[in-house]
């Protein structure tokens, strides 16, 4: 049914070392060779230039954890989207929701984020969830919605360029896991709201992220709107990176 390619991430967080990058790095190159699918790393931004490094000519897109909403001026501590582009980065995550939470991130902020990544020719993977309190509460569709449509306001003319990952903060680094009918749902819903925004919705890649792992990626990945997944602590131990990837046909 879908023509595109999956896409599998990797989030390091901020985990990693120079010596432990390079290790890990060389594992997941090596076991590459067969991979169908297309696959990143959002590292620290220290390592950026040591994983471009290592990873130029092989299949891995580099990938950032965050960016300004800025492009430049007296923002301490920021990195602008132009920078990342320089140090060749692909993809960056924007709205993740440690981000959102730890760092009070608005919709508006995430949008803005998208915005200036989309200039730069660097693709946005927006990331939007509910919590255990709002999918409780039934709010699950409402929620992502929500914080979808903030984006596609701001970016309707361009939206076709972007990423979505689905992450239930619930269901991040706990362990617990949206079952594959549950994830399916929320992505249909997703689907259905970045048709009615663009003619070239079926374009867009739709991620799962909430505790995807090497036992669980096949049935996840098995559902009709799921096109990848944004892999946490999995992403950390090349074996099971490695059996993610090797799921993604």
């Amino acid at each position: 049914m879908q023509s595109k390619k999956k896409l599998i991430a990797g989030n390091w967080k901020m985990n990693g070392s120079l010596a432990a990058n390079q290790t890990l790095l060389d594992a997941i190159v090596a076991g590459m060779a067969d991979a169908q699918c297309d696959v990143a790393v959002a590292v620290p931004a220290p390592y950026l230039a040591q994983v471009q490094a290592q990873v130029s000519g092989s299949l891995i897109g580099v990938a950032a954890q965050d960016v300004s909403a800025h492009e430049s001026g007296a923002y301490t501590g920021e990195v602008s989207a132009s920078m990342l582009k320089e140090h060749g980065v692909r993809y960056v995550l924007v709205g993740h929701s440690e981000r959102r939470q730890y760092h009070h991130e608005s919709d508006a902020d995430v949008a803005q984020k998208a915005q200036r990544a989309l200039a730069a020719g660097i693709t946005p993977i927006v990331c939007v969830g509910e919590t255990l309190q709002e999918r409780e509460a039934g709010e699950t569709e409402a929620v992502v919605k929500r914080q979808l449509a903030a984006v596609i306001h701001l970016n309707g003319h361009c939206i076709s360029e972007i990423v979505v990952a689905y992450e239930p903060v619930w269901a991040i680094g706990t362990g617990r896991t949206a079952s594959p009918e549950q994830a399916q749902a929320v992505h249909a819903v997703l689907r259905t709201q970045l048709a009615a925004a663009s003619e070239h919705a079926d374009r867009i890649r739709l991620l799962y992220g909430g505790s995807m792992n090497a036992a669980n990626a096949a049935q996840l990945l098995a559902q009709p709107d799921i096109d990848g997944g944004l892999v946490g602590g999995a992403s950390l131990k090349a074996p099971d990176f490695l059996q993610i990837i090797h799921a993604a046909r």
